[in-house]
């Protein structure tokens, strides 16, 4: 997948699973749009307050589910008395308004597209193929479950084995010790896969039986101690657990390769100076990983390392990552499919 996809996101996306929290109210058995409310006697139907979830409630992760409903009809009545307000004081005149407008026009366009166009073509039969597909790689890999402990030399790495040797707890020595974000818990990367961690890190980690502790390890991070606390084969979770987050992924699959398609037929021009700096920039990154890609695979999968994706900074190189399942649902890079560790 083309680095560019990293960058490309769609905001329509973001509302699907907010959805699921919501009653059903857009139509009822004789496809009639209910009215839920009445502002100075503009009605506040359904399909507004749907649509209206698509712009609030991923900004509101926190609020729970029971909540969202009321919540956005009193969000909708403010915009109501606002606007009406506005229209009274002859702000639909002004040239602030029209901008506004224009850019709400595009949104709105862009929004209906996604709905109309891009998400009728993400299927049941599409979903569960690619199901089995990931399903299927997840069952067939092992998958070990390790901490580690990362600082700068090799000198201090052997000060600390010395100390474990003795007895000292490996969580404490990584919450005081290690330099990556996997410090606040103990240096527990959680499970992962032989591919999903740079070659150096994952050939140690998959030497050691649960309980053992590595030499030092140097990668392009620094040095490592690492103790492997499980091994299993991968397991997957059932396949109605996960149909919402696969049905994103395609969907943001889809949604990318036609902005993607789109750039290509299309004239864009970046006029601002520091823009055209920035494209170029990205582009130059965007060969490099493409020339790093192109060497891995010619190696066999065993290429230097590429800027890690994960908050262990272990992550293996891009050209690794399964292709559907492109971006990682959590800090720890593991599959979407990946049953939480027991």
């Amino acid at each position: 997948m083309p680095m560019t996809n990293k960058f490309v996101t769609f905001a329509a996306i973001s509302a699907l699973s907010a959805f699921s929290a919501l009653p059903v109210l857009a139509q009822d058995s004789q496809g009639d749009d209910k009215v839920v409310a009445v502002v100075n006697g503009h009605e506040i139907k359904a399909s507004e307050v749907q649509m209206a979830a698509e712009d609030i409630l991923g900004q509101l992760p926190d609020l729970p589910a029971k909540l969202r409903y009321p919540f956005i009809v009193e969000y909708l009545v403010e915009r109501h008395l606002l606007a009406q307000a506005a229209v009274k004081q002859g702000v639909a005149e002004s040239d602030e308004y029209k901008r506004r407008l224009a850019l709400y026009q595009a949104k709105a366009l862009r929004d209906a597209y996604f709905a109309q166009v891009i998400a009728p073509t993400v299927t049941e039969e599409e979903m569960k193929k690619a199901y089995d597909t990931e399903s299927a790689k997840i069952e067939q890999t092992e998958r070990v479950r390790a901490r580690h402990i990362l600082i700068k030399t090799e000198q201090e790495a052997t000060e600390i084995l010395d100390r474990l040797k003795k007895g000292e707890k490996f969580e404490d020595l990584a919450k005081k010790y290690s330099q990556d974000g996997s410090k606040d818990y103990g240096g527990d990367l959680g499970y992962f896969s032989e591919r999903e961690m740079v070659p150096a890190f994952s050939k140690a980690a998959f030497s050691l039986k649960p309980g053992e502790i590595s030499q030092p390890i140097k990668t392009n991070f620094g040095w490592h101690i690492i103790k492997v606390e499980d091994r299993k084969k991968g397991a997957a979770q059932p396949y109605d657990q996960v149909k919402t987050g696969l049905r994103n992924i395609l969907l943001r699959k889809k949604t990318q390769e036609k902005i993607i398609a789109l750039r290509r037929e299309s004239k864009v021009e970046l006029k601002d100076p520091d823009l055209v700096k920035f494209a170029e920039e990205a582009r130059k990154l965007r060969q490099e990983v493409i020339a790093k890609r192109k060497a891995q695979a010619q190696q066999g999968g065993a290429a230097a390392d590429v800027v890690p994706a994960d908050k262990s900074g272990l992550a293996a190189p891009l050209a690794d990552s399964p292709d559907l399942l492109d971006e990682p649902a959590d800090n720890s890079g593991k599959s979407d499919l990946q049953l939480p560790p027991q």
